[in-house]
Parts: C-alpha cells; structure tokens; sequence
C-alpha cells in the first residue's frame, strides 16, 4: 500500500515563513506574560479520561480524541460499553489539566499561584477558517485569588500582549454568569431551566432578539417570562450605563447581590484606567461563554477583522473541588493563538527587524581538517548573538542561494575546498 503525503484532515503541517511568526508571537507572549508575574508550566497531551468527561467542558467533551487501552488491558471480546474500551484521551484544552496538576503539587506552589501554559490541544471539530482539530493555546491563569485582583490582572496582561503584536481598537466583552442566572430568575423561569437559557442565549449573534424568543417558545417556556426577560435586554441597550441599569433592576427584584455589581463594575473601572493598550471593555449581558465550570466573571477578545472571538477566559472556583474536595478560587484567561496567526499572516505582517543573519555553504569535499576551523567560527558568531547557518552547498548553488536570500540571510560565505 502507497504511503499518504496528505496531512491529517484538520491539522495543518507549518512552512518556515508560517513557524518564524509563530516563533516570534509565543516568544512575545512568554516575555510579557513573564513580566506579569507568571510562571511557565506544562502538562501532558493526554488526560484520564474520567478527567475530561466531568462534564465541566460543555459542548467539548463531544470533541474528545479518545485513546484505545492497550496490551492486556484492552479486551474487546468481553468489552460491553466505552469504558471498557477507552482509559485516556487527547487535551481538548489546557484547564482540566492545569486544576488537575494543581491538585495533585498545590503543597509545592506558591499561593496565589500564577500559571503560564502554551501547547496544543486537540478537538474533532469542523475545521474552518481559524479552527483546526489540533490548534495551540496560550493559556494564564491565578488560582489562590478571590479578590477582583485575578481578573484585572488577566485582562491587562492579555490586552498588552495583544497591544505589541500590533492589535488596536479590539474589545473585552464581559459578563457574570450569576448575572445571568439572576436574568432568568427574575423573568420567572425555572432554575433548573438556567443551562437551556444559557444555550439559547449564547445563539444571539447569529439569530438575534426575535431568534432567542422563538427558541425559547419552542421549549415551552411561559410567553411573560419571555417578554420580561427580553425587555431586560433592550433595557440596556437603550441605557448609557447598561451594566448599572440591569444590576439595579436585579438588586431592587432580590435576584442578585451588590457585591457583584460592584466587583464587575470595579473591574471594568480599573483596566480603563491602567491599560497600555488601544481597546475598550464593553459589558455585554448576552456573553455566556460554554464551557460548563464558569462560576463568575467571563469574558472575551472580540476582533472587528476576524468576525468573532479571538479568546476568551473567566472564574472557575468550584473546579479544584472536584479533585481535592476543597474549593480554591481560580480564574483564566486564553488568547485564541491560531486565530491571531491567521489575521497576522493575512495583514502582510513582518517580524521586527532580528539579528543579522548570515549563511556558510560550505563545498562538499572540503577538508575534514579545516571544517572544524568553520564551525569553529560559526559558534563564536553565535556566542556573539549572530545568527548562523552552517550547510553544504548544493549542486544548484544559485536556486540554494536565493531560498536563503528569501528566507532573510542577508550574507552568504562560501567555503571553497583549494582556496
């Protein structure tokens, strides 16, 4: 049987031109987030699968790469459902593993503890523009920290990032997942109906207001309840102060606390007025972020150019309790790496002019004795901080000196064998 030269559906091989950005952008990221304070982790590609099935991912555990048993422990003959087949699966996303290595050496960190984790993670999604089935994350998060410290911080890290890469006039939107509880509640739906809400809610970019009131007739909800909850919305779109208009309407009915009012509010208030970036934070009560461990805050990078989401994060503080019993408070923020590539690449975008780069093609039979004397002078211009590449020269030297000349070296020595 022929040998495949296609890649996998979904997952992309990375020409040169493509991997010197991504270099260049994770370099990026790692500094500035450094500068923050946070400290660069990692976690293996693969997780029990009990771990990634907990039912806190939402709609991403349908997206699950799962992992055969192997040897002796795989019986098929005996196998009566999928537990019996599978024991592990691919990271869908870098969270689960984060709480769970975080359980497992809390004893060993410090409190709070701020992570800095950058890998691929794998979804068997629709690949389309952007989205591919194995993609990377950059992923910070603070566990240890209840105050609003977590989520300023985040947010202003995340946004100076965006800010050196050359990213201007982008939104943070933010909610509060108890804001949209306390939504439903005042409405009069049922509690137990919140996470159906939350699904028809999350659909209003794409089928707008009159959209979400068809859904939510079609699942039998009361046609007052509907109107009531609605008019919450054009409620704030109508207000300057949406946020403080829908809060106050909620605290006056009993639905919702003070507290989170002003803790969103003071959020907001603080990065406005300590931000170095070009964007603003935008309180958008239709924000409800899928995945099922979100417990407070939640927010999300909107980009005019890319017509969507470029990351997003939020409060997880019942998450750690699911592995150690004990809740800690955590809190992430996650910039959609790949989408940034892409509109990065489609924007003609060059990389800040590096150290000079320069080539040594060196003849095929040149002397054993004196290629040590060039690789010799090759590392003392790397010591230096040059960049160097030492290689052998091709039979077509001149098509082998235009790809270097393309791909940036700006000097080419050649090595000749009697001179």
């Amino acid at each position: 049987m022929a040998l495949s030269k296609k890649p996998v559906t979904g997952m992309k091989d990375i020409l040169p031109e493509e991997m010197q950005i991504r270099d260049y952008v994770q370099n990026v990221i790692k500094d500035t987030y450094r500068s923050f304070g946070f400290t660069p982790i990692e976690t293996p590609c693969m997780e029990n699968i009990a771990n990634l099935t907990s039912k806190q991912g939402g709609e991403n555990e349908k997206l699950i790469f799962k992992v055969l048993k192997r040897g002796e422990k795989l019986n098929l003959e005996t196998a009566e459902s999928e537990s019996d087949l599978v024991d592990l699966g691919m990271r869908y996303d870098l969270t689960v593993p984060l709480v769970r290595y975080y359980s497992n050496n809390a004893n060993n960190l410090p409190s709070p503890f701020k992570a800095l984790q950058m890998g691929n993670v794998w979804r068997a999604d629709r690949p389309q523009r952007g989205r591919y089935r194995q993609f990377m994350q950059c992923d910070i998060d603070i566990l240890g920290e209840p105050s609003d410290l977590a989520e300023i911080e985040l947010i202003l890290a995340t946004t100076t990032t965006l800010g050196k890469l050359g990213f201007k006039n982008f939104e943070i939107r933010i909610n509060e997942r108890r804001i949209l509880k306390a939504m439903a509640s005042y409405s009069g739906f049922p509690e137990e109906s919140f996470d159906t809400i939350c699904i028809i809610l999350d659909k209003m970019d794409k089928i707008g207001l009159e959209g979400v009131s068809e859904e939510l007739e079609k699942e039998g909800f009361d046609t007052s309840s509907i109107e009531k909850y609605l008019a919450l919305f054009t409620q704030v779109e109508n207000s300057e102060n949406g946020l403080t208009t829908l809060c106050d309407t909620l605290i006056q009915a009993g639905t919702l606390e003070e507290e989170i009012k002003n803790n969103l509010s003071e959020i907001i208030e603080s990065v406005e007025r300590t931000k170095n970036a070009e964007f603003r934070m935008v309180f958008d009560p239709t924000l409800v972020r899928g995945m099922g461990y979100y417990t407070g805050t939640i927010f999300e990078i909107a980009m005019p150019e890319f017509g969507g989401s470029c990351g997003g994060g939020g409060r997880y503080d019942k998450m750690v309790g699911k592995f150690t019993g004990n809740d800690v408070p955590a809190c992430g923020f996650s910039i959609g790496f790949e989408r940034i590539i892409l509109l990065l690449m489609e924007s003609g975008f060059q990389i800040p002019k590096q150290p000079k780069k320069t080539a040594y093609l060196i003849e095929k039979e040149y002397p054993a004795e004196r290629l040590c004397e060039v690789i010799a002078q090759a590392q003392n211009e790397r010591a230096a901080g040059k960049q160097i590449l030492v290689a052998r020269m091709n039979k077509n030297k001149k098509f082998q000196k235009e790809k270097l000349t393309a791909e940036g070296y700006e000097e080419i020595i050649e090595f000749f064998r009697d001179k």
